[in-house]
């Protein structure tokens, strides 16, 4: 084993099929390699890098585990970059500010096989880092930590994100995206380098956390958890995360990468409920519980199922682009349902939607020309004339919806 710049190289076992790829490719049947890559995120650490630095090793050296460890430094103004660098770290400048821009430099220049991320506020405990590798090696992608299974200590995060932030969002990722983490937030975490690469992360601030697990999930990944502990941080400073600006941008990436709970389900929802009372007061005026609805609350379910309609085509719009840019991996459902979903049978339903519409506003004015023109009964009238504009504006937008969603699919195919 050899130290050196935050290095211990020593042979690290492969399997078969590593070891026939490697000698395919050129290698010798003799190598040395980082299994094992630590990467810190720095932004003005001075009186806790040297020390995270100092464990990492500590805990690579005693688990006789070939590693490294790197600190991404974000433009640190406290000499961080010198206490990293002399206890034996590899030090990576990052100009592009944010957490998520340190950390992807980091992991890029990285070379182990596996790789651990964790703060460089002495919050976590870096001796746990064998039970991560320990998972990876049997095949997980992603390792997450989970701070509520190893313990946290009073102090360390405060009630609002413990008791609210945190559940919220974990339990909204977990809904979204059936992901079984417990804990999206955790900062420390371990994955195999080769499939953070396949996750193609684009957030470069506090989102980033989220991102991997969400892409994970999307992916099929095999993600697995490993209880970790939480301390109060070494710092003389307020931390980077800011409550409320942070978690919004956490909730507003979940909803971004979910179109089908962002648009889809509450589309369908409005569509289903103004359905459902049209029906009941086409007919005529219904009284409930001593309160008459008419015409008045027809109107608002006819423009409820517009703005379902739309809902719906923006899941769909979204959906479509997400995939077209890699943002989110191909879904066969969507494959199959665009086999029979096409601009042409955009342009028919349409074209028939148009032509009810147009039908409707027909009778409708015959009915005003046996009057003379002249006033109208609105209770009768009005039944006829909206689901004659409904149709008519439904129609309109299913065909440059269908224009529009062919656009998207451009590229796509």
């Amino acid at each position: 084993m050899t130290v050196g710049s935050g290095v211990l190289a020593v042979k690290v076992p492969e399997t078969e099929l590593e070891r026939s790829q490697r000698l395919e490719a050129g290698g010798t049947d003799q190598i040395e390699q980082i299994e094992l890559s630590v990467v810190m995120p720095c932004l003005n650490e001075r009186l806790t890098v040297g020390r995270c630095v100092r464990k990492a090793i500590h805990a690579l050296r005693t688990a006789g585990i070939a590693g490294e460890v790197i600190v991404a430094d974000n433009g640190s103004n406290d000499g961080s970059q010198a206490i990293a660098s002399a206890e034996g770290a590899r030090v990576v400048a990052v100009e592009a500010k944010g957490y998520g821009s340190a950390l992807i430099d980091g992991i890029m220049a990285a070379r182990g096989v596996y790789v651990l991320m964790a703060d460089a506020d002495d919050s976590y405990d870096l001796e746990h880092i064998p039970r991560f590798l320990e998972q990876l090696r049997t095949g997980q992608d992603l390792v997450m930590g989970n701070r509520f299974w190893g313990g946290i200590e009073r102090g360390a995060m405060p009630p609002l994100h413990r008791y609210l932030g945190n559940p919220v969002l974990t339990g909204l990722g977990r809904l979204f995206f059936k992901s079984p983490c417990g804990d999206f937030h955790c900062g420390m975490r371990a994955f195999r380098r080769n499939s953070f690469l396949r996750m193609d992360i684009r957030s470069t601030g506090m989102e980033f956390a989220s991102e991997m697990v969400v892409k994970a999930s999307l992916l099929g990944m095999k993600v697995a958890e490993a209880p970790t502990t939480l301390k109060p941080d070494g710092r003389d400073r307020r931390p980077h995360l800011r409550t409320w600006r942070d978690g919004w941008r956490h909730l507003r990436f979940l909803l971004m990468y979910s179109p089908r709970w962002l648009f889809l389900y509450p589309g369908i929802a409005l569509i289903a409920a103004s359905a459902a009372g049209c029906a009941w007061l086409l007919p005529g005026p219904r009284v409930l519980g001593g309160i008459e609805f008419d015409v008045h609350t027809l109107l608002y379910a006819f423009v409820a199922a517009l703005l379902g309609f739309q809902l719906v085509a923006f899941a769909v719009f979204t959906k479509v682009f997400a995939i077209s840019e890699g943002l989110l991996p191909e879904d066969p459902r969507l494959n199959r349902v665009f086999r029979y979903v096409t601009l042409e049978t955009g342009l028919v339903v349409g074209g028939l939607l148009v032509l009810l519409g147009l039908a409707g506003s027909l009778l409708a004015v015959s009915g005003w020309a046996k009057l003379g023109f002249g006033n109208l009964d609105p209770q009768h009238m009005l039944r006829v004339v909206m689901p004659a504009v409904f149709s008519l504006t439904l129609g309109v937008q299913v065909v440059f919806s269908s224009f529009f969603l062919s656009i998207l699919g451009l590229r796509r195919r």
